[in-house]
């Protein structure tokens, strides 16, 4: 019988790889909680109509990559391919941002039907935060400014480049619009087809063009900064002044536009040249206008996502990923004789006075050279030794499996004590 396979572009994340991803997800969290901002979750599932209307239906999402099938009653549903749009969703259904600040962070699977390689799956994971609320340069400058954080944190604040731009409001983009398709059409041959194809749908995404071609024929155009109005301009000018006073490195990319239609002012990207093609790692910017877009009233919002599955690939290409991440316990505790009743008290007791440590008993037997063995192969740094004899004295053998040092007998409460003092970090006492 053929074996059943996961979906192309779907992975499994296996036990080896998980502990990295948990090491993140805590850093970040962590984070985020010392900066105000609460957790939310919402479906996976949405309607579909959802993301047409906040998306935009010409863009690439919306046209060729979501999953969207009819359910059993016949209503068009989505997988969600991206996290802002069902937050706000949310906050709207559940009267969230009536009148009310609210700083929220969520994390889950997105999908998008597209040609997997590295860093880019059909099955991905996004750590999304939005502010609803408020409408100054000083919310953007601090979420930029945590995000610097965060990657001082991780140890990767040195492979990751922060580029910002304003893409102004509704109307002042619509003049640049007019303005730089009079100055592409006169040049539409030149275009690759994927630019000739948006030039009256989606003009400003050719902007974000990878093609070298194309790029070389926009430093003639028409650039957007010189159609913003005084306040989107003055917004902008105000988030670099708060970046400079933060020290926060930057780069202006002015053809910097985003994918989502419903950005405007603020928009900005972290991005690395350590991962090949895909190396934006985390994007975002302002939203003011979707909210009211999708049925609420006006409400100011901000907002940004990182991808994990590219973070992740940052981090050990950095190679700052600590090394007590891989370690899968710290104690393992080893049964010689007839002490199983007496190696699981100790078990708990050791969780119940050390729940720092991740202690892992020994089960199903063996004897003690393959026993040693599998308290090796875990990575565990000390083994404790609990024989007949041991065990009928009321102490236990400590062997420092990571260090030259002798094996010790110790009491129990000898052995509590040395346990909580030790710095497994760095495998000292």
């Amino acid at each position: 019988m053929k074996k059943i396979q996961s979906i192309r572009g779907m992975n499994d994340l296996l036990p080896d790889e998980s502990p990295v991803w948990q090491y993140l997800e805590k850093t970040v969290s962590e984070l985020l909680a010392r900066y105000g901002y609460r957790e939310i979750r919402f479906p996976i599932l949405e309607p579909t109509e959802l993301f047409k209307r906040s998306i935009g239906e010409v863009t690439d999402i919306v046209e060729k990559e979501m999953y969207t099938f009819d359910d059993r009653n016949g209503d068009s549903v989505t997988l969600r391919p991206e996290g802002t749009a069902g937050c706000v969703r949310a906050c709207e259904q559940h009267g969230l941002t009536f009148n009310q600040v609210q700083r929220l962070w969520y994390q889950g699977p997105m999908f998008r039907y597209e040609r997997p390689q590295k860093g880019r799956l059909r099955q991905f994971h996004q750590i999304g935060i939005e502010v609803f609320g408020l409408e100054g340069p000083d919310i953007d400058a601090e979420q930029l400014v945590m995000i610097w954080r965060l990657w001082q944190q991780l140890g990767i604040d040195q492979v990751v480049t922060l580029e910002v731009n304003s893409l102004g409001t509704v109307e002042s983009r619509g003049r640049y619009r007019d303005a730089l398709v009079e100055f592409l059409e006169s040049r539409k041959e030149l275009l690759d087809e994927d630019s000739q194809r948006r030039l009256y749908s989606n003009p400003m995404r050719i902007l974000d063009s990878k093609n070298p071609e194309t790029q070389k024929l926009l430093d003639g155009a028409p650039q957007l900064a010189d159609f913003l109005e005084d306040e989107s301009r003055q917004h902008f000018e105000q988030l670099l002044c708060l970046l400079d006073g933060a020290g926060v490195p930057y780069r202006v990319n002015p053809r910097l536009v985003r994918g989502l239609d419903y950005y405007g002012k603020t928009v900005f990207e972290w991005v690395t040249n350590a991962l090949g093609a895909q190396g934006t790692v985390c994007a975002g910017g302002r939203y003011d206008g979707l909210v009211e877009q999708l049925g609420g009233k006006h409400t100011p919002a901000v907002g940004f996502a990182m991808g994990v599955e590219r973070l992740v690939l940052l981090l050990d290409a950095a190679g700052v990923v600590p090394d007590s991440i891989a370690r899968q316990v710290d104690v393992y505790l080893l049964a010689a004789g007839d002490v199983q009743v007496q190696a699981l008290q100790l078990g708990e007791t050791l969780r119940s006075q050390c729940p720092q440590l991740r202690v892992l008993n020994h089960c199903g037997g063996g004897s003690f050279k393959s026993q040693m063995k599998k308290a090796d192969r875990c990575g565990a740094q000390i083994a404790l030794i609990l024989g007949e004899d041991e065990a009928a004295s009321g102490k236990v053998s400590v062997k420092f499996l990571r260090e030259d040092k002798p094996q010790q007998t110790m009491s129990i409460t000898e052995t509590l004590a040395m346990l909580n003092e030790y710095d497994f970090e760095k495998g000292e006492v």
